[in-house]
């Protein structure tokens, strides 16, 4: 089974059942597949052959739902890229990615002008209306440039799909490349749809359940968990172009969402306006966590505020993503990433790859039907990753007595100190328990003396906490090398598309 053929079977149970919303407007799984069988049918008419690939650099919109489930319907392997990259970012991934076909918004037409003669294997530029008022030069991209549209009005519902086995690739995810080139993961058939239906079922998404897709859709965790997740079961997506507080208690209010997902930051953001919108997430009856370790006293006030439960998880994009989650039928644990979804397994191991003793730190590595294949044309990257059947994340974790695991943090931001290991999300989670700090961010910074020092950026409120004042209250519930040397206080830590804080850009900003 594949997320295409699946999607073909609730259109056929639940015809005229709402897949989706947006901008006030229903889409029946009838019109949806549909459009879906006409996208592919015209793919193919212009050439495209399965195992050919296609870029997706749309934002949140029906445009990237038929794109995905169009190229994906007559094998096309789909390579999503964040809309916001500039030229430079989109070159390396469209060569690298051997791309033949971009789908993208008619307002970043002119970005691709300008890289088109780096790109001669891109044959077409499949461009979606955004409903601004463009003036574009007729000749823009000369022959090359289609209609997404007009693809499907002149799409045949008459069109024989290629056979879908369960190995052949689906989706390419280039990971954010903390260091270096990003690197594609190639994810197969079985791959997401197993993520999707093992999350649907250990979570109980299900046809009754309205789902808020504010994170971005070319992300992972959106995907899987906002998208292909319900609509799997025949439940029903609302689609937000960008992430607004406002507006998701206002769409949460209106269109009765029973089930909401995000990264830390949303939630931070949702948590300042509680007290004025408190009854507009009454319907909702599960939150999900993921994308970033969630602190804890930010979990708590939230589920304090809204008295609903959140559910915090983990996974990668070589995962599909999820790997873990908090089951919703028992005490979720504070802290934890919770214990393995179905059908994966996770372990804590040393250096050498032996699983240690219980409550001991070490290196997450995770087994399952989920794991990626390996990444795209970097084999040398593949073998580091991928050992003996297990996928190595580069997250330090440990495991409790019940089978409950914890990011301790990631390898790369671990901070040496005189010789003792400081764990980042350690200090910033007593930094997020004063009553003043809305947000932080930990990183290592190069010390004369002790070879690194901790170096904390915080966002306060509007309140007049002071530099010693903070470093006065990490005393006082940390040893002496885990307090922060320095501090400096931010309007805002910089964060990527989702949300996730960027230690990186941090670590930078210190060194230049």
């Amino acid at each position: 089974m594949n997320l295409s053929d699946q999607l073909s079977i609730t259109a056929k149970k639940y015809p005229t059942k709402t897949a989706y919303i947006f901008q006030g407007e229903e889409t029946s799984y009838m019109e949806l597949e549909g459009a879906v069988i006409k996208f592919a049918s015209r793919l193919e008419q212009l050439g495209y052959k399965k195992g050919d690939h296609i870029a997706l650099i749309v934002g949140n919109s029906p445009y990237y739902v038929i794109g995905l489930y169009g190229a994906l319907r007559m094998g096309l392997v789909v390579i999503p890229i964040n809309p916001l990259y500039t030229a430079h970012e989109m070159t390396y991934i469209l060569k690298n990615g051997d791309v033949k076909a971009v789908i993208t918004m008619d307002i970043l037409l002119e970005k691709f002008t300008a890289i088109a003669d780096k790109l001669p294997k891109v044959n077409h530029y499949i461009s979606c209306d955004s409903g601004a008022d463009l003036k574009l030069d007729q000749n823009l991209l000369s022959s090359k440039l289609k209609s997404f549209t007009q693809l499907i009005q002149e799409g045949s519902l008459d069109y024989d799909a290629p056979e879908l086995k369960d190995e052949d690739l689906a989706i390419i995810l280039y990971t954010s490349g903390t260091t270096g080139k990003p690197k594609g993961a190639m994810l197969t058939h079985k791959n997401l749809f197993s993520n999707a239906k093992d999350v649907a079922d250990y979570l109980t998404i299900n046809g009754e359940d309205r789902v808020i897709a504010a994170l971005p859709m070319f992300h992972v965790f959106c995907l899987t968990v906002a998208l292909n997740a319900p609509l799997l079961n025949g439940g029903t997506v609302l689609i937000m172009p960008k992430f607004s507080p406002q507006e998701v208690f206002r769409m949460t209010k209106k269109y009765n969402i029973t089930v909401f997902a995000g990264v830390p930051t949303m939630y931070n953001y949702l948590l300042q306006s509680a007290q004025e919108n408190k009854e507009d997430f009454a319907g909702i009856r599960l939150c999900i966590s993921g994308g970033a370790s969630m602190p804890v006293a930010l979990l708590k006030e939230f589920e304090k505020a809204f008295e609903v439960q959140i559910s915090e998880g983990y996974g990668l994009s070589e995962a599909s993503p999820v790997t873990c989650f908090n089951p919703l039928d028992r005490p979720r644990k504070p802290g934890s990433i919770g214990r393995n979804i179905i059908n994966v397994e996770n372990k804590v191991v040393d250096e050498f790859g032996i699983e240690v003793e219980t409550g001991e730190v070490g290196e997450l590595i995770v087994q399952g039907r989920n794991v990626m294949q390996g990444y795209y044309k970097m084999p040398e990257e593949t073998a580091v990753a991928l050992k003996d059947g297990w996928l190595y994340t580069g997250d330090m974790a440990r495991m409790d007595d019940e089978g409950y695991f914890y990011i301790v943090d990631r390898k790369k931001d671990l901070i040496l100190v005189g010789g003792y290991n400081v764990y980042p999300r350690e200090v910033e989670e007593v930094l997020y328990s004063h009553p003043n700090v809305t947000e932080v961010a930990v990183v290592g910074v190069p010390d004369p003396e002790t070879g690194e020092a901790v170096m904390s950026y915080v966002v306060v409120d509007d309140s007049s906490a002071t530099k010693e004042e903070l470093i006065g209250f990490c005393k006082e519930q940390l040893v002496k090398y885990k307090i922060p040397s320095k501090i400096e206080f931010l309007d805002e830590l910089p964060k990527n598309t989702t949300g996730k804080i960027l230690r990186r850009s941090l670590r930078e900003k210190v060194v230049n």
